[in-house]
């Protein structure tokens, strides 16, 4: 256990980070019979949420947003509802995609605390949501959500959603710090030689890259991964 993070090194990534977001939902669901999850676009967590589809849970308590989201039309390629959809569709999860109002992404930022309040997000005394769990990725160059580096982004915290710069031929519509840091549990995704230098910098709470900017308050944080970091 780090001051921040616990990391679970295992062959097994998926089986394991499924089994974490599940028992984050379980947990919710214990509590107060409900669970709102915000989960990461890209193609590593889909076998993730593929197994995580298979699990016993009452998924008609469960509402599942988005983390983040490019900004294009909607049923666009690029968008990562698309695979959110596929995998996790048929559990009978509510799915409240992330909206992106194309081409106006600011003014989703203004009225997403609405559609969080529908989706029963709990709210801390500062009226931040809380979500039950989130799941992150890590990038090679250090991003996570759609912090991107050097983007100004990374200083927004007096909203819930912010609007990147153009980063690989989009801008992303991204949860903001304040609303990751106050997740009841977090789930990180990073297998892969290439990021193991990332998860050491991401467990050290290197400022210097978007993902140790990342600071959990109450909640836990788990890192799982396949490589031993460093």
């Amino acid at each position: 256990m780090t001051d921040r993070h616990q990391v679970v090194v295992s062959d097994d990534w998926v089986e394991q980070g499924a089994a974490l977001i599940a028992d984050a939902i379980r947990s919710a669901l214990a509590s107060r019979g409900r669970a709102v999850v915000a989960v990461s676009g890209g193609s590593t967590p889909r076998p993730v949420f593929e197994r995580l589809a298979s699990t016993d849970l009452d998924w008609s308590a469960v509402t599942i947003t988005q983390v983040d989201e490019r900004v294009a039309p909607d049923g666009h390629a690029d968008r990562n509802l698309g695979d959110l959809e596929a995998a996790l569709g048929a559990t009978g999860a509510v799915i409240v995609p992330l909206p992106v109002l194309w081409p106006d992404p600011e003014a989703s930022a203004t009225w997403w605390s609405t559609v969080l309040d529908r989706a029963g997000v709990r709210r801390d005394d500062r009226g931040w949501p809380v979500f039950d769990v989130v799941h992150l990725g890590l990038g090679t160059d250090g991003h996570t959500a759609s912090l991107i580096p050097g983007d100004p982004v990374l200083d927004v915290t007096d909203r819930v959603l912010a609007v990147t710069g153009d980063y690989q031929g989009r801008q992303r519509v991204t949860l903001t710090r304040p609303v990751l840091d106050r997740a009841a549990a977090t789930v990180w995704l990073a297998p892969g030689a290439a990021k193991a230098g990332m998860v050491a910098r991401l467990i050290a709470g290197d400022p210097t890259i978007p993902g140790g900017l990342v600071q959990p308050d109450d909640g836990t944080s788990t890192i799982v991964t396949d490589t031993p970091p460093g």
